[in-house]
């Protein structure tokens, strides 16, 4: 297998270096980030006047990794934290919001087309979408509630275009690719566009066995997006199906990762090891998403969005079995005024966010992946609605004002089926004013200065509220907290160099933490606060452009994050741990890397992730070692018969660093490390026609 995969490598890469005279396949093409238009908050402006922290995730960048997960284009972003503990098992983060999540996305608000995906608990299935179908991503840091209710770690907003042509268009791409570790993917996009019509219907598959024993996944799924235009109305609808298996190997000590990182969780003489309880994970969600944009006139707009899921989830773990169903509604109205008709003069936003969620949640004691003796029957439901009004106005030409509050509010009924003749246990969480002011002034034609004040709230998700341990937690409380935040941004010169910083102090108060009892079941308190204070750099710099006797583009990528958390006024049991560093985030990451294209469709890609040594204890007595992960792709684009194609291959840590990504956190008897996949490769090809 090892001969087979080095002569696939030497192969691709020697075809890859042969000169074919061709021209450039438009399979990458994508507008330099400073043409990119963003609309976070309504903006509706070029990316380096938006007044927030906005960071710009495209085609090209995805095409820059390997097409099994958007994790690696993700992480480029600096201040953005993405972890597959094992293929399928992602986590997100912004900003250091990974602290209250043990698995999943949690306190980051995600959209779909300006449809929210995040459900009304607040938790976000982000494994469920094949991120890098998407065209676009906008990532806001920090509290976003004048428009986004509910949440402190920031917002993503996911795009895919509705194009409309003159004449009727038809594309179909396929893409295929395969590599180590039992690594398989298959994708087929068709698209048409009209007058009036784009529709865009994506079919995906992917397989893995993994690196690490039981650790296989399995996902599948289609999406069908349209759009039409009738009369003054926009109407957008999304169909979402997937079905998703990925194996849970679990946590595992440092000796045990010294002896063989590819363990699973052993059994110890209290508990049993995640192979001999099958644990996993099955998520089959059908989502469905309906939006209609009414232009009534030149000065008023309606925004209206109507959705709904249903989750049939299951998780055989070590210490039990759960059986959960989920119904989500959601629905939301805005209404956009512009009394000059002019948008970018002065803009009046008013709207209002309702979801519910009704959660039917069954543990049953775990037989070897079997369910046995019922433990708990409850359903819970949840509600989130916020009422939302912001302003934008531009008094000059070179200051942009945002401004807008929200009032958020979480209510959960509980009960447990078990006890049919109790009453509900009810729980509200209101809070105050959430208000988010916000500038950019144009200090020259290139270069903007933007800052932030915003607070943040956040209630805790059903997975908090009621944990694994199958107990109903109404005494826990939301987290708040207030930003501040400067930034500078722009380019230098023809748009050869583009840079962004921002520098930021965001304080958190009632922190949701996770802890463990002695059987390895999860709960969560409120410990106290947290102060984070960073700064973050982003460059870009073309360092050649093909032309004038260049033969190639060159471009140079940076990112920094400088993340030196630390709780305060924290408590864990009777140990007061002030000041020490924010567990599970590494206090430096650096990625860097470049990308080179010559005239003939040949492409090399590098990049350099290096992350700081990270605390995987509230008490700061254990940290996970840095380390170096290196990536580098080779693709070759041509056109041949009327098709654009493109070939590929690539390997994955290069260095074959034994690394963690993604720890569990205060995790029991030190199973802190879910090691990463050593020196694996890929290779593929996608082909584009119409």
């Amino acid at each position: 297998m090892m001969i087979l995969k080095k002569a696939l490598f030497v192969g691709l890469f020697l075809l890859f270096c042969k000169r074919l005279m061709a021209q450039d396949s438009a399979i990458s093409a994508e507008k330099p980030l400073q043409d990119v238009m963003v609309t976070v908050f309504n903006s509706r402006v070029k990316w380096k006047e938006a007044p927030a922290a906005v960071a710009i995730v495209g085609q090209k960048d995805f095409q820059s990794f390997s097409a099994a997960s958007a994790l690696p284009a993700l992480n480029r972003i600096p201040g953005i934290r993405m972890e597959e503990r094992s293929p399928g098992s992602y986590r997100l983060s912004v900003r250091g919001s990974l602290l209250r999540s043990p698995f999943g996305v949690r306190n980051i608000k995600v959209y779909w087309n300006q449809i929210p995906f995040t459900d009304a608990t607040g938790n976000t299935y982000l494994n469920l979408i094949d991120l890098t179908q998407l065209d676009q991503i906008e990532v806001a840091k920090g509290p976003a509630s004048s428009m986004y209710g509910a949440g402190t770690g920031g917002v993503l907003l996911m795009k895919q275009n509705a194009n409309f042509t003159e004449k009727p268009q038809q594309k179909i791409r396929i893409d295929f690719s395969a590599g180590s570790y039992g690594y398989n993917q298959q994708q087929v996009t068709q698209q048409y566009n009209s007058r009036s019509w784009s529709s865009t219907l994506h079919l995906h598959r992917l397989a893995q066995d993994g690196y690490r024993d039981h650790s296989a996944m399995n996902r599948s799924g289609i999406f069908w997006q349209n759009s039409v235009l009738i009369n003054k109305h926009q109407i957008k609808s999304g169909l979402l199906f997937t079905d998703l298996f990925y194996q849970t190997p679990g946590g595992i000590t440092l000796a045990q990762v010294a002896m063989n990182p590819r363990l699973s969780r052993q059994a110890t003489p209290v508990l049993p090891g995640a192979i001999e309880q099958k644990a996993s994970i099955r998520n089959a969600t059908i989502w469905l998403g309906l939006q209609d944009i009414y232009q009534i006139n030149r000065m008023n707009s309606i925004h209206a969005f109507l959705g709904f899921s249903d989750t049939r989830f299951e998780n055989p773990f070590i210490t039990n079995y759960e059986k959960r169903r989920e119904k989500n509604l959601i629905t939301g109205i805005q209404w956009v005024l512009s009394p000059s008709g002019n948008t970018n003069q002065f803009q009046w936003t008013t709207g209002v966010e309702y979801m519910a969620n009704e959660a039917g949640i069954k543990n049953f004691v775990n037989n070897k992946g079997l369910p046995a003796n019922l433990l708990a029957d409850d359903i819970i439901y949840s509600q989130q609605h916020f009422i939302f009004t912001q302003v934008k106005w531009k008094p000059f030409q070179r200051f942009l004002l945002q401004a807008g509050l929200s009032v958020n509010q979480q209510d959960y009924m509980y009960k447990s089926m078990q006890r049919v003749s109790a009453p509900f246990n009810y729980r509200k969480i209101a809070s105050p004013i959430s208000p988010r002011v916000s500038f950019n002034y144009a200090v020259t034609s290139t270069i903007n200065f933007y800052g932030v004040a915003s607070r943040g709230f956040s209630a805790p998700t059903l997975a908090e509220i009621r944990p694994s341990d199958g107990q109903f937690y109404p005494l826990l409380n939301a987290e708040q907290g207030w930003n501040f935040e400067g930034g500078i941004k722009g380019f230098l010169g023809d748009g050869q160099f583009v840079f962004d910083a921002s520098f930021y102090h965001f304080s958190l108060q009632n922190a949701i933490v996770r802890r463990t009892d002695a059987g390895g079941n999860e709960y969560f308190v409120n410990a106290g606060g947290t102060r984070q204070n960073g700064a973050e750099l982003s460059i870009r710099y073309k360092v050649m452009q093909m032309g004038k006797g260049k033969p190639f583009d060159m471009e140079y990528q940076s990112a920094f994050s400088y993340q030196p958390y630390r709780f305060t006024n924290f408590q864990q049991g009777l140990l007061q741990l002030n000041n020490n560093p924010l567990t599970g985030v590494p206090a430096t990451v650096w990625v860097t890397g470049f990308d080179i294209k010559t005239k003939s469709g040949l492409s090399i890609f590098c990049n350099a992730n290096f992350t700081g040594k990270i605390s995987l204890n509230d008490a700061a007595t254990v940290y996970a070692d840095p380390y170096q992960l290196v990536q580098v792709k080779l693709s070759q684009q041509f056109h041949k018969w009327n098709k654009d194609v493109q070939l590929f291959t690539g390997i994955d840590n290069l260095l074959n660093q034994v690394y963690s990504l993604g720890n569990d956190i205060n995790a029991l008897g030190n199973r802190y490390y879910n090691t990463a996949a050593g020196r694996n490769f890929y290779a593929g090809f996608r082909i584009r026609f119409q």
